[in-house]
């Protein structure tokens, strides 16, 4: 347990940025962080650089930006890293990419061309519909794991990082369940990495070889990854924070705003129709049903933890919520989700809602990236270990500790961001009562 205000150590020197995957998401937030940087661009989305944080009663006045009442790393000491299959440096692959302007790459180009993705760690049976040539070759797991360690101190020795910071931004992988065997002890992996066992996926490698080297670890993506007994208990030993899985950025994020206020009015739900189009590489992986089931578990789970069914029987004892993906290619990275809502009122009259987000899929992720870089070094700074459940606020399918349902409300998850912060600061916790001010 963390005391409540804790010494914070400081963020100096350099905070190495390692990233999986050097595909839209990553190419959308080094660009972004760059263009920051020289001041032609906003961090829109950022809690960490635009979010405010209140401290004591609202007579108080206090209310500083986040960045200034906690320690965090600078922007100016980020430096970039990262795997991926394909060969083409940060510049060309945000070309390919397709969200960013020519314009603005062209400006950032000489920095962008600088980073050159690392050699992956991959294997097509847990993505099946991409292929690359820039992949390690290994006789086992374990080997593969090995030259992962090698590459991260090999980054932190050549760019002589204080800290480093490990975030899966790659595809997702097909849908797993945690297999005892294998998952559930730290001997029982590291036994299934020198065994090549296919209850271990790629992105797992990745999160075992970050926590054997003391690095910060989360998953924006759905995969399993370090959602299992094995690597939770690494991340324990080694004292690193860890975070996952699924970044909530379009469709979710609105069910997470919508359905609390639903449930706030205790306004009945008949069903829920979700789908989507995109045309972007991650839409490509998702047109393999085995990578879409993975992602439809995560974004299904949201509404029955949210409305509580098992509580208001009569109001959502008896839902249909149904989640289509589609691949479109002309889309690109300008994913449209439109939703379906059917709801009931006072007398049992029914209602509905239409939902038509046109959205940026790796615009809206971008932010969240960097605010979890920053946030998880801020953790690891105050020695917090293990599963962070206070960064819910930021996936899809929030991990929490054995036996604990995860709270998918994105206001209640704030709130727990806010007050953890608070907390670390040795300041009061705010509840919202109220009463005090008119005693």
């Amino acid at each position: 347990m963390i005391e409540k205000g804790v010494k914070i150590a400081e963020p100096t020197g350099t905070l190495g940025v390692l990233l999986v995957g050097l595909g839209a998401v990553s190419t959308t937030f080094i660009a972004g962080v760059q263009a920051i940087r020289r001041g032609i661009g906003k961090p829109i989305g950022s809690l960490t650089q635009m979010g405010t944080i209140r401290l004591g009663k609202r007579t108080e006045g206090r209310v500083p930006k986040i960045k200034d009442f906690v320690p965090l790393a600078r922007l100016d000491d980020l430096v970039f890293g990262a795997w991926d299959i394909f060969e083409d440096d940060a510049y060309e692959a945000a070309l390919h990419a397709g969200v960013l302007e020519k314009e603005l790459l062209a400006v950032l180009e000489p920095e962008l061309r600088e980073i050159k993705p690392m050699r992956a760690v991959f294997d097509r049976a847990y993505v099946k519909r991409l292929n690359g040539t820039n992949v390690k070759t290994g006789r086992t797991k374990y080997e593969l794991a090995e030259q992962l360690i090698e590459d991260i101190e090999t980054f932190r020795a050549r760019h002589r990082c204080a800290r480093l910071v490990m975030i899966w931004c790659g595809s997702t992988e097909i849908y797993m369940e945690p297999r005892p065997e294998v998952h559930g002890s730290l001997d029982a992996f590291e036994r299934g990495l020198k065994e090549n066992s296919p209850s271990i996926a790629p992105s797992m490698i990745y999160a075992y070889a970050a926590l054997r080297c003391r690095v910060p670890f989360a998953n924006a993506a759905p995969n399993l990854t370090v959602d299992i007994p094995a690597l939770i208990e690494l991340a324990q030993r080694n004292h690193v924070p860890i975070a996952g899985k699924d970044l909530k950025t379009g469709q979710t994020l609105l069910k997470t705003i919508i359905a609390p206020g639903l449930k706030a009015r205790l306004l009945g739900l008949s069903g829920w129709y979700s789908t989507n189009i995109l045309g972007n590489r991650d839409g490509e992986v998702l047109d393999d049903p085995e990578s879409f089931r993975t992602k439809e578990e995560s974004k299904r789970s949201v509404l029955d933890y949210i409305l509580q069914p098992e509580l208001y029987p009569d109001l959502y004892g008896d839902f249909v919520h149904l989640v289509r993906i589609n691949y479109y290619p002309p889309r690109g990275d300008n994913k449209e989700g439109w939703d379906n809502i059917d709801i009931f009122g006072w007398l049992g009259y029914p209602m509905q809602i239409k939902i038509n987000f046109l959205c940026r899929d790796s615009i809206l992720a971008a932010p969240l990236v960097l605010d979890l870089v920053l946030f998880l070094d801020l953790a690891q700074r105050c020695g917090m270990r293990g599963i962070q459940e206070w960064l819910s606020f930021y996936f899809k399918s929030p991990m929490t500790a054995p036996g604990l349902y995860p709270e998918h409300d994105l206001f209640i998850q704030l709130m727990k961001l806010k007050n953890t912060l608070r907390y670390l600061r040795g300041e009061e916790l705010i509840t919202h009562l109220g009463l005090e001010y008119y005693d």
